[in-house]
């Protein structure tokens, strides 16, 4: 499917096809990030745009794409004669895997030609592909980190650098990077997301006329592709010579001091980090002006250009919700509104709203009162919580066994918290919690290679061949090196592990003022998740049984947006918690078995309903203990009189058990070494 915007039933495909117009139009806005739920044509269109851009003049027989009129001097495949000539080629839209190794993305040199012959035998890989076209990453949140890092290490130089122990190659590397992603899968890191010049946001329509359209459209390319393409194949050739037109008005363009100084204050205004917005809001408003056709940056350029360069750059933590206040950019805009292109005045001489005044205040038009973030605790108007409200126990908490359901209570303010580990050394995906044997990080011994070299380990493969150098029939200053010589560098870094929390709701916890401690604490340890690359789930249990509110994702918005609507009230059935997290765990074993897990159960350690509730509790917690898992218990017990059970239950567990206060970060002294005193006590 060909045309660039065959899905008219998605809400924020117009904003789609304008952000990949624009970066057609300007490569230097710095590509597009497309957010939005499955099955909302993100794919389809993305690939789409690469019919619409101009062909590239490429030097014949260059593996990097070199431009014939300014060819590359360090170019591997160079350099290049002056007059080699050119040809005419389709620009490239390349495809990254969330899967690919780093050779494939950066390219692989040859170690062993190159140790025993000095010769830089390499093959070009995606990056070099992309040269001067599209790169273009599906569910790019979902992208390991050693190639995030290469990403940005590439799209901030414009080149890729590959080395390999001294031994190094360069090539330019200019691409326009797109990405597309559905944020219930996790959310991009932050140096990540600001890489990307634009972003838009799409979601399906919920018009049944627009979505008969779109299953006519698809069902008629599905029976004859080639007559679906001629059927758009006019409006798409005009599409390429507006391109092509606005390509060459953009040099004309002038941004004038006006439209700069509204860029500035509503990059200030909405306090985004660093300079990179202002940057991009220039580049995007003069690409609005010349797709236009005008060679002036009018003031809705400037509007339009923020509303698609600065919702992500907002975000303050992963729970934010990208997007921009609408009203208070139209302010700021009318605010800093300078003279107009023609050159005549723009500062407030109709007598509009200011000349003596220009801070609007607090109190002024469409003005909200400060008190967002208030107590937690207020907001039942003082309403009790009957019929759910039982007498209190001797400690201060209500009794179990008559407390019915409460409505969700809001959480606590989040702090940080110590770093959970898991004890030992695993081989899961790079993260950031727990040691683990990766591609990255500091060496710690060598191997033989299993598959392709990728790492190499200098001194042992010098070491593996100089007992053969005579038998080898060694002459000259070099080292005659065969393939059984060479040795991988073993390497140790640090893992993401699934985190999979266990809460209690039951009626126990539902003192107002507690709970919303607890929930403060989980969403400052799933903070913690998301600064590690973790995955979590989200395991609770009151009343009569356990349910995974959440199974194991990448998405820790998502667990804290079902953390905040948590009701409480019932029994404690503890023993269902756990029996319900062990099966979560196995079936998690069965798709993910190298990633390692850590159990963070969140109770007071009481148990309540059925025959010996706290027996059949300490069985379910010894499964955990039998099979080695690491686990922390949060004990949320509060009041005069403490039964100490939730140190009793880590006992079973084979973990650790830490009280809210200790949980933060500048009140625990012992807490990592406890974990790992528990993992060795398993071991033993």
């Amino acid at each position: 499917m060909t045309t660039p915007f065959p899905f008219t039933a998605v809400v924020g495909q117009d904003d789609l096809r304008l952000a990949l117009l624009l970066n057609a139009v300007s490569p230097a806005v710095g590509g597009v990030l497309v957010r939005g739920e499955k099955g909302t044509a993100k794919s389809t269109a993305v690939r789409a745009l690469s019919a619409l851009l101009p062909r590239v003049g490429v030097v014949p027989g260059c593996r990097f794409s070199c431009d014939p009129a300014s060819p590359d001097p360090a170019c591997p495949d160079g350099p290049h004669a002056p007059d080699a000539g050119g040809e005419d080629r389709p620009a490239r839209m390349v495809e990254l895997p969330v899967g690919a190794s780093e050779d494939r993305l950066v390219g692989a040199l040859d170690i062993e030609r190159a140790l025993a012959e000095g010769v830089k035998a390499f093959e070009p890989g995606l990056l070099a592909d992309a040269h001067r076209g599209i790169l273009y990453v599906d569910e790019v949140n979902l992208l390991h980190d050693h190639l995030v890092d290469l990403l940005l290490d590439a799209a901030a130089m414009g080149s890729s650098y590959v080395e390999r122990e001294g031994v190094s190659v360069r090539h330019a590397a200019r691409f326009l990077l797109v990405g597309t992603m559905n944020p219930e899968e996790g959310e991009l890191r932050p140096q990540l997301l600001d890489r990307f010049g634009l972003t838009v946001e799409v979601t399906a329509s919920r018009e049944p006329g627009e979505r008969v359209e779109v299953v006519r459209r698809r069902l008629a390319h599905d029976d004859d592709p080639a007559a679906f393409a001629a059927r758009w194949a006019g409006e798409e050739a005009a599409v390429r010579e507006r391109i092509a037109a606005a390509r060459a008005l953009l040099p004309s363009v002038r941004l004038g001091d006006g439209a700069l100084r509204q860029i500035a204050a509503t990059c200030a205004s909405f306090e985004v980090d660093g300079m990179r917005a202002d940057i991009v809001m220039a580049r995007t408003a003069t690409a609005l002006a010349a797709w236009a056709g005008r060679t002036d940056v009018l003031a809705e350029d400037v509007r339009q250009a923020a509303l698609l360069a600065l919702p992500h750059r907002r975000r303050r933590n992963p729970f934010d919700a990208p997007g921009l206040d609408e009203e208070k950019l139209d302010e700021t805009l009318e605010q800093y509104a300078g003279p107009e292109p023609d050159g005549s005045e723009g500062d407030g001489g109709d007598g509009g709203d200011g000349d003596d005044d220009p801070d609007p205040g607090p109190g002024g038009p469409g003005g909200q009162p400060e008190p967002e973030d208030g107590p937690g605790d207020g907001d039942t108007g003082g309403r009790a919580d009957s019929p759910a409200d039982a007498p209190d126990t001797p400690d201060g908490e209500p009794r179990p066994s008559g407390a019915g359901e409460r409505a969700p209570v809001g959480a606590a303010e989040p702090f940080r918290t110590r770093v959970l580990h898991v004890p030992g050394v695993g081989e899961g995906a790079a993260g950031r919690r727990s040691r683990a044997r990766t591609e990255q990080g500091r060496t710690t011994g060598a191997r033989r290679p299993r598959g392709a070299l990728t790492r190499l380990h200098l001194a042992a493969t010098v070491r593996a061949a100089a007992p053969h150098q005579r038998a080898r029939g060694r002459s000259g200053p070099g080292l005659v090196v065969r393939r059984d010589d060479l040795r991988q560098a073993v390497r140790e870094g640090r893992e993401s592990n699934l985190v999979l929390f266990v809460v209690d709701a039951s009626g126990s916890m539902a003192a107002r003022q507690r709970m919303g401690a607890v929930k403060g604490a989980v969403l400052s340890l799933l903070l913690d998740a998301y600064q590690r690359r973790d995955k979590v789930g989200l395991v609770t249990f009151r009343g009569s049984a356990a349910e995974v509110a959440l199974p194991p994702t990448s998405s820790v918005d998502a667990a804290a947006v079902r953390l905040e609507s948590l009701p409480t009230g019932g029994r404690t059935p503890l023993a269902a918690g756990l029996l319900r997290a062990h099966e979560v765990l196995r079936v998690e074993r069965l798709r993910d078995p190298a990633r390692r897990a850590l159990i963070v159960v969140v109770t007071d350690g009481r148990a309540t309903g059925g025959v010996e509730p706290l027996v059949l509790a300490s069985r379910a917690a010894r499964l955990f203990a039998a099979e080695g898992t690491a686990s922390v218990v949060v004990d949320c017990e509060s009041g005069p009189v403490r039964l100490g059970l939730a140190a009793r239950l880590a006992d079973d567990l084979g973990g650790t058990a830490v009280t809210l206060e200790e949980l933060r970060a500048d009140t625990v002294a012992g807490l990592v070494r406890d974990v790992r005193d528990a993992g060795t006590r398993r071991a033993a």
